[in-house]
């Protein structure tokens, strides 16, 4: 109440005077701009008292900015899909505790908490993680949408997938993740790799992959769905599925510890989970899922309504605890075994997926062997499940590069050295092993 007071007292002091001053508002967020100037718009449109100023960094950028400007914090909000990145801000101390006044949000969607149950982050959006593709470029290349992971790992799709790293996005981080937790460690990574080897690219930002279905660059893409959504509603040829091993969670909102101006960060949160915030989400540049059930009777048509569809997201009850803890060990694991070796990568596969295409009978049992042989070495992992938990471990990773030469710290950059090493030598003995059984 005392900050109100002399909220009102300043703003009534600077309208006698006629000249009313915005207050600034520093949003740190890893949104594209055609959806934060609409918001922004919007917001400053109720609210002229306050003017937002956007900070446009990925997700991971994005924590470890709010992690080195603490000491003098000029910041005061953190706005991303990413719940696991919240919960590594929350751990480091660097999320304030708010109560907004806000009514019609319900305390779960599907299993998953809408809000952190202490009041340090705040769900505005659902999200679920998919497959996107350009009905165009599948038919040009007589190719099937496909709609399941696996589906990504069949040979007709080699060079005609696109995706992001997880640690260059955080909601990728999420979609790597929801794989690993549904399909266990091992089996999980392998479909990552096996995925990988059909790669054309892997995009600087997670916007990349829309935009490369979107022209045609490649013709399927794995993003978040509201991509798809807001690409569709542009009036690309897109389609987007959303596999049964998915997650729907929230994407949230955060005043930083220590905010220049935690009033108007508060003020932000509470209109972005406000009715007309809310409706916002349904601008064809925007297409996300509202958190407010109410608002779904405004709806374009054919996006869906995660609170009567009960399938999305439902075979995997994602844990952001765990997510949280290997959040810099999976992105790392990600980079070497695929981001930085993807050549590579698609060189063994491809060799595979020819040798299994040579011996689909079976009856070669030489041939079946040297294969097997071949694929247990693609999809080899450096580390167990349990290492990737053990806090010892993941103390040595304390962030992660944004190209193959950026410094990181001497003992991470230790270990993934080994990892590279394990992971080249495994490939070009893969590559080597499915040449062999093909030319039998």
């Amino acid at each position: 109440m005392k900050k109100l007071l002399i909220s009102s007292v300043a703003m009534s002091g600077l309208m006698a005077s006629g000249a009313l001053a915005a207050e600034k508002v520093v949003v740190v967020t890893s949104f594209p701009e055609e959806m934060t100037s609409v918001i922004e718009t919007a917001f400053e449109g109720a609210h002229p008292e306050y003017d937002l100023e956007i900070l446009n960094k990925s997700t991971s950028s994005g924590v470890k900015y709010v992690q080195e400007i603490a000491s003098a914090n000029t910041a005061d909000i953190f706005w991303a899909s990413a719940p696991d990145a919240f919960e590594v801000l929350k751990s480091d101390d660097k999320l304030a505790q708010i109560t907004p006044n806000v009514a019609g949000i319900p305390d779960m969607i599907g299993a998953y908490p809408m809000n952190d149950d202490e009041g340090y982050y705040f769900g505005f959006a659902a999200s679920g993680y998919g497959i996107m593709w350009n009905t165009r470029y599948l038919e040009g290349n007589g190719l099937e949408p496909a709609k399941e992971w696996v589906d990504l790992e069949k040979p007709e799709y080699h060079g005609h997938v696109g995706m992001s790293a997880p640690s260059r996005s955080g909601t990728t981080h999420l979609t790597v993740e929801t794989v690993l937790q549904g399909e266990g460690w091992d089996q999980g990574w392998a479909d990552w790799k096996l995925m990988g080897g059909n790669f054309a690219s892997v995009t600087e930002r997670s916007f990349g992959v829309p935009d490369g279905v979107n022209t045609g660059s490649f013709g399927l893409g794995i993003v978040i769905d509201f991509f798809a959504f807001s690409s569709k509603a542009s009036g690309f040829p897109v389609e987007f599925s959303y596999p049964k091993v998915t997650a729907l969670v929230p994407a949230n909102i955060g005043v930083i510890a220590n905010a220049p101006n935690e009033a108007g960060a508060t003020t932000f949160v509470e209109y972005l989970l406000s009715t007309d915030g809310q409706k916002l989400l349904f601008d064809p540049a925007i297409m996300r899922l509202p958190v407010n059930p109410e608002v779904y009777a405004e709806a374009p048509e054919g996006l869906p309504n995660p609170f009567e569809d009960s399938s999305i997201g439902a075979e995997v009850k994602f844990d952001v605890d765990t997510s949280g803890a290997r959040y810099y060990v999976v992105s790392s694991l990600f980079d070497v075994m695929i981001t930085y070796r993807l050549d590579d990568l698609k060189a063994a596969v491809k060799a595979l997926q020819d040798a299994e295409a040579k011996h689909a009978d079976g009856s070669n049992a030489e041939a079946k062997a040297l294969i097997d042989e071949a694929r247990a070495l693609i999809v080899a992992v450096p580390i167990t499940e349990e290492q990737s938990l053990d806090p010892a471990f993941n103390a040595a990773f304390t962030g992660v590069r944004k190209e193959a030469g950026d410094e990181i710290e001497a003992r991470q950059a230790e270990i993934e050295q080994q990892w590279d090493a394990t992971v080249t030598e495994n490939y070009r003995n893969a590559k080597e092993l499915a040449e062999k059984a093909a030319a039998m």
